[in-house]
């Protein structure tokens, strides 16, 4: 009885042991998280061809902008904390961009994930606070709110609400390459690092 219990506890271990190695990748990964963004650097991913409007209006669609890589970050207006570090982040990198003369051609884009508060009006407001110029960097949220879903599962992006009017969700900075591709995901506080990786 005691070997039955104990091969029992054995198998159990051993199904655990694989799906954590599932889970991180085989164990590359201290996380899920990790190992996603493991697997997002060695095998960049397509994304979907959603279509946006910018702060001034503008329809664009995602596929329109494959020639250069971009930086893109998911946010909301009325985000009460994390989105106003991924802001600070891409402000910085736009100081930067906005004086370089030499380097790779980079484009910044903010992509609202509340499409029914983040009007255009709004994020022509929301733009100007941060000083993103439309140009180099867009404010944007998706045309067709159904292909919100689409776009945000391609980027791992998880969004909840937290029952008073907000979201939780998680924060990254995404590098889409000039192939139109997911080619890896940076810590929230990361776009410096990622700008460099670039220039190399």
């Amino acid at each position: 009885m005691k070997l039955r219990a104990a091969l029992a506890t054995i198998a159990v271990a051993a199904a655990g042991v694989a799906v954590l190695g599932g889970l991180t990748d085989g164990f590359r990964a201290a996380t899920s998280e990790g190992a996603w963004r493991l697997a997002v650097a060695e095998r960049p991913r397509p994304l979907p061809d959603a279509t946006l409007v910018d702060q001034s209006g503008r329809a664009f669609r995602l596929p329109a902008l494959r020639g250069r890589p971009i930086l893109v970050e998911f946010f909301y207006t009325s985000c009460p904390a994390i989105c106003g570090l991924l802001a600070s982040q891409f402000q910085s990198v736009f100081e930067r961009l906005s004086t370089q003369s030499e380097g790779p051609e980079i484009l910044l884009l903010s992509v609202s994930f509340d499409p029914e508060r983040d009007t255009v009006p709004e994020l022509a407001d929301y733009a100007a606070r941060i000083g993103a110029d439309g140009r180099i960097w867009r404010v944007a949220r998706v045309k067709d709110p159904i292909e919100l879903r689409g776009l945000l599962d391609a980027f791992g992006v998880v969004v909840l609400p937290d029952g008073a009017g907000g979201f939780v969700h998680n924060a990254a900075i995404y590098l889409v390459d000039a192939r139109g591709r997911l080619a890896h995901v940076y810590d929230a506080d990361a776009a410096e690092r990622a700008i460099a990786e670039l220039d190399r």
